[in-house]
């Protein structure tokens, strides 16, 4: 898992029928610092997240065992919207 920030919305209107009904995100994964860090992914979302918000990503088989669904594509999958984060440094 990994935190990261909403930075955009994937609108399909055709798509697998795996993922009919779920709303698809562009996430970019944060250091520590917060700061945006490599490429931009789409992450199915669960948590009702939106632009801006921070969140925690789940990967590859936890993020397909979320939806429970066989046929549904999924490798990345917002599973909590993050309100803060403490680190010991």
């Amino acid at each position: 898992m990994y935190l990261a920030k909403v930075v955009g919305v994937v609108v399909a209107t055709t798509k697998s029928e795996g993922l009919v009904g779920k709303k698809m995100l562009m996430v970019q994964r944060l250091t520590p610092e917060y700061d945006l860090l490599g490429s931009v992914e789409v992450a199915i979302d669960s948590v009702g997240a939106g632009n801006g918000e921070i969140v925690l990503i789940a990967t590859d088989y936890a993020a397909h065992q979320l939806f429970n669904a066989k046929d549904a594509p999924v490798d990345r999958a917002i599973v909590a919207i993050v309100d803060s984060v403490e680190m010991n440094k």
